[in-house]
């Protein structure tokens, strides 16, 4: 008789995912089993609902499936041909899918593989879960020091920052400063690894004060209120001389991406991450600051998350959360969605 298991599962396109009970996985050759001890939740996580059929299953998505990509947890089953991982091992997943042949993962870019479309959490089973399969092992990272059940979000949140910052760094000098919009779960991250893999000054904005009292104490030399009618001033103010020498957007509305462009300066760098739709409403010539990059990017790719998990097990980055029970999803998810959060919730897995 197969043994079953709470979820917390989309059931069906443009309905609200429900705790539901399913069946445990199995190990087969070249899979592993993970007992999930933590999984963060995500901002994309609640949109998921709002799928249509028709786009769901043009980007292969199988449905119903398991939300969570943000995990972390033990190695509880090998298959046949893995090595390198045994029973108990502390790990932690890449929340980005990634096929291992294609030209971009062989280039190290994996986050621009075809096959990370659809992966655990968005569109086959992920990790808000007592147990999850990951069929590809190159997707598991161990751990040395970090608690698995907390670990969860380094993985997406912060590693899809530092992918950001990352491409950023030959910018960000001695005397230069980098801008941060939006300075949430991603943003706040951003604030710590430009502070500690670089010598730039930080000013953050945001529109939550709670969010811009956070970040000052990660490190932001400076915090600007995106409420205020002078906003556009107050920002200018902050960041000083020519311009910021980074950019870092990760909210992508029309407001955000226009401050950004008519805050960088020349030779800078304007880093797109948030997907909220927005525009550049002017034309480009003239508007652009001389030689400016202009880059956009989703995901992390492998080396992103072990570079981050290094930091992190260093102590160099701080990956505060707010654990919940399984049981207590949906206020956790209501937090997140309503901005009362400090750090990331994780969903502490129930055995």
């Amino acid at each position: 008789m197969s043994e079953k298991m709470n979820a917390y599962r989309m059931v069906s396109w443009g309905e609200k995912p429900q705790q539901v009970e399913v069946e445990k996985p199995s190990v087969a050759a070249g899979q592993v089993v993970i007992k999930v001890g933590g999984n963060g939740l995500c901002g994309s996580d609640p949109k998921m609902c709002k799928l249509t059929e028709e786009i769901g299953t043009m980007i292969q998505w199988q449905m119903p499936f398991t939300l969570g990509h943000e995990a972390g947890g033990w190695v509880e089953e090998v298959g046949e041909g893995v090595v390198g991982l045994e029973k108990g091992d502390p790990v932690v997943l890449m929340s980005s899918s990634s096929c291992g042949k294609c030209s971009y993962c062989l280039e190290g870019n994996d986050n621009n593989c075809d096959y990370g479309i659809y992966g655990r959490g968005y569109g086959r089973n992920g990790s808000l879960a007592p147990y999850v399969l990951v069929e590809n092992p190159r997707e598991i990272i161990k751990l040395n020091t970090l608690d698995p059940v907390t670990a969860g979000p380094l993985t997406d949140a912060a590693a899809t920052s530092y992918h950001g910052v990352k491409k950023a760094l030959p910018k960000l000098k001695p005397g230069t400063t980098a801008l941060v919009i939006g300075a949430g779960g991603l943003g706040s991250f951003a604030v710590q690894l430009v502070k500690a893999l670089s010598p730039a000054r930080v000013v953050a904005v945001d529109t939550n004060p709670a969010r811009l009292d956070y970040v000052k104490g990660l490190g932001a030399d400076e915090v600007v209120d995106g409420t205020a009618e002078n906003s556009a001033e107050l920002i200018q103010q902050a960041i000083g001389g020519d311009g910021a020498a980074a950019v870092f957007d990760f909210v992508g509305l029309d407001q955000t991406i226009e401050y950004g462009i008519a805050n960088l300066r020349k030779g800078g760098m304007f880093v797109l991450v948030g997907s909220n739709g927005g525009s550049l409403n002017q034309q480009w010539y003239g508007t652009l600051p001389k030689d400016a990059e202009i880059t956009t990017y989703q995901g992390q790719t492998i080396s992103d998350t072990q570079a981050v998990i290094a930091l992190a097990e260093a102590g160099l980055i701080r990956n505060d959360v707010d654990i919940y029970p399984f049981s207590f999803i949906e206020e956790a998810f209501e937090k997140l969605e309503t901005g009362q959060l400090q750090g990331r919730a994780v969903i502490k897995m129930e055995h």
